[in-house]
């Protein structure tokens, strides 16, 4: 027996005329997805934003019998789907305003990991590309050998960052551009399958569907949105990298480029970022450790002081949040209001004092820790 929550989840992916944008409005202003395909049309009409076209789409049947064979599929294939409201789904995307309400992912990687960062650059990965990637996840395996790395599965840089990852023992997923019946390109298929173990593939199509030039733009958004930060190696002057860090601009996620050689064809690319101030100029992993006010261990003094800080001249509130920050060392805000049973509203208020007390800091993804 299928899981109907699921057939009508995937259902509403399925539809033609609803986007992510649309989706996510119809799940905030509906209890149950359900609702579009078991309630009467009369009644589906008052769902804002649905023509007359797209409620006769949501009543073919061919669109849950579609979602059934998928189901049959990834349940063969021992495949996780994520629901936007289900709490595996990735936190930092969940932010991003088109973000995808359904994910596919097969392997074992927390995709809520503390820190994670997106590794991106040509197809034409020279040997320059190649040795900065190998010694940055070299010194980000030194430094954070819990780091999830995010990248594209693509020639050059993309798959140079996997095996990167993998041979510094990196959890490391690939954002695909088409289901997960499949691996483009082939040739990458071993790399893949090693992921799978040490990581994963992630992706937002369903499978049977072909790796359309048109997929590769959706694609970016994840590899933008669902890290901390995304770094540029090499790049041409146009490209999905680039792509990509204006993806990540615009979701005001951190970009960093590794500068190169002017007139050097694969270098224009990261120069261009850095020339414009959309990226910062990194030479090494420290810089953007530094950037990020990432630290491995804490500074001098740093325990002394928050212990200093949880005292009476906190409210109850923020004592509670101050000690939960100290043991998780940084906390997502939408978890960390779960965690103190309080309306996201009220703790963004506490937060935001907490901050500017100096007490906390925002980090990328809605990430908070204590400063």
């Amino acid at each position: 027996m299928f899981n109907q929550d699921l057939i009508y989840r995937i259902g509403i992916t399925l539809v033609k005329g609803i986007g992510n944008i649309t989706a996510k409005q119809i799940i905030e202003n509906s209890s149950d997805v359900a609702l579009l395909f078991t309630e009467k049309k009369h009644i589906v009409e008052k769902i804002s934003g649905l023509s007359r076209r797209i409620i006769n789409e949501i009543h073919r049947p061919e669109i849950l019998q579609r979602a059934e064979k998928e189901i049959r599929f990834i349940e063969k294939a021992r495949i996780t789907p994520l629901f936007i409201t289900d709490s595996g789904y990735p936190d930092r995307l969940k932010e991003c305003v088109d973000a995808p309400i359904m994910l596919y992912f097969h392997g074992n990687a927390d995709l809520n990991a503390e820190k994670i960062i997106s590794i991106v650059g040509t197809r034409n990965a020279t040997t320059y590309g190649k040795e900065i990637t190998d010694q940055l996840l070299h010194n980000i395996r030194e430094v954070f050998h819990d780091s999830l790395i995010v990248s594209g599965l693509a020639y050059g840089i993309d798959i140079a960052a996997h095996r990167a990852a993998l041979r510094e023992n990196l959890a490391t997923v690939g954002i695909l551009a088409h289901g997960l019946d499949r691996i483009y390109p082939s040739v990458h298929r071993n790399t893949a399958v090693e992921m799978i173990n040490a990581g994963g593939l992630l992706t937002d199509f369903i499978s049977e569907t072909n790796p359309d030039r048109q997929n590769f733009v959706k694609r970016n958004r994840i590899v933008a949105g669902i890290s901390d930060c995304t770094v540029v190696v090499e790049s041409a002057q146009k490209g999905g990298a680039l792509i990509t860090a204006n993806i990540a601009d615009s979701y005001n996620r951190d970009i960093f480029a590794f500068p190169g050689k002017i007139g050097d064809k694969y270098s224009q690319g990261c120069n261009l970022l850095i020339k414009n101030k959309k990226a910062s100029l990194v030479t090494s992993a420290d810089d953007i450790f530094r950037e990020m006010n990432w630290s491995d261990s804490p500074a001098p003094g740093r325990t002394q002081a928050v212990q200093r800080v949880l005292f009476p001249e906190l409210n109850p509130e923020e004592q509670k949040v101050m000690e939960i920050l100290s043991k998780a060392g940084s906390m997502q805000l939408n978890l960390l209001a779960i965690e103190l049973n309080l309306p996201v509203s009220r703790l963004s208020v506490l937060l935001f004092e907490l901050e500017m007390n100096g007490l906390v800091r925002c980090k990328p993804g809605g990430m908070y820790s204590l400063l």
